[in-house]
């Protein structure tokens, strides 16, 4: 959780120095399918897995980063969209009863909706009003975030490695060509970036995408899930603490009313059956 949660002041960390938002996604992407390639066995998947693994890496691999390192590169403070990203958990329960038509209880509805409310609190502060395009386009982030989960779950037999493999390829490609239009010529972007924006994205995508996801799925091998997942409450806690100890941002009293409504539900609807 503190790798997951070091992705915020370390992506704006590395778009402050010198990386634009979508190449920082693509590169990201990048260092990740050749961290993951020396470990997979290339295959075609049965044609059953095309459409689910489609699904899965737009959304993860392009969207996610996509929303994520513009909501960062937009925002100036950084507490609301470290908050704001744990809406993927309820987002992602939402869209499996939708697509897998899983039931939720009364109990879960209440903590969701407990969970959008500490959302619409942080909302209404002064300072996240100022900046409010950062703070929607998290919440997109966690949408697609949740979704890629959703599509994650009718992958479940193809073994994790490939599955990233072929999502960190195809986001790199398509934010890559996204970025080469939107934000000018790659190869003058590339001569651009200096040290700080290379250590940054190389941690982004052998750190973050990898030890730290893979790390959980290490656990998974021990431990139920449900034993594992509310865990993940934890990662905006330590986004908060980086965020201060790197740019000396203290959240408002808002943001901290709203930020303890929302994890502890994300925390209580995680250990919900």
């Amino acid at each position: 959780m503190f790798f997951l949660g070091s992705a915020y002041p370390l992506g704006k960390f590395g778009l402050n120095a010198s990386v634009n938002p979508i190449l920082f996604g693509a590169l990201r992407m990048g260092i990740a399918f050749l961290c993951l390639m020396p470990f997979c066995k290339i295959k075609v998947p049965s044609r059953k897995y095309f459409l689910p693994l489609i699904g899965f890496s737009v959304s993860m691999g392009v969207a996610v980063n996509f929303f994520l390192y513009v909501s960062i590169d937009v925002s100036n403070i950084l507490a609301p969209i470290t908050i704001g990203a744990q809406l993927s958990i309820p987002f992602a329960i939402i869209l499996s009863s939708f697509f897998l038509k899983e039931s939720i209880s009364f109990k879960k509805w209440l903590l969701i909706i407990a969970s959008f409310l500490g959302i619409v609190l942080i909302a209404f502060d002064p300072k996240v009003l100022d900046e409010i395009l950062g703070f929607l386009l998290i919440c997109g982030m966690a949408f697609f975030y949740g979704l890629s989960q959703v599509f994650s779950r009718y992958l479940k037999e193809l073994d994790v490695k490939f599955t990233n493999a072929i999502m960190s390829f195809i986001g790199f490609v398509v934010l890559f060509s996204l970025s080469n239009i939107f934000e000018g010529n790659i190869i003058t972007q590339l001569n651009n970036i200096d040290l700080n924006g290379w250590l940054a994205v190389l941690y982004a995508g052998a750190i973050i995408s990898i030890l730290g996801h893979l790390m959980m799925f290490y656990l998974y091998k021990f431990y139920p899930v449900g034993k594992v997942l509310p865990f993940y409450a934890l990662f905006p806690v330590f986004g908060l603490i980086l965020t201060f100890f790197m740019f000396g941002e203290i959240p408002t009293l808002i943001m901290i009313t709203g930020g303890i409504i929302v994890i502890t539900s994300v925390f209580l609807l995680n250990k919900t059956s």
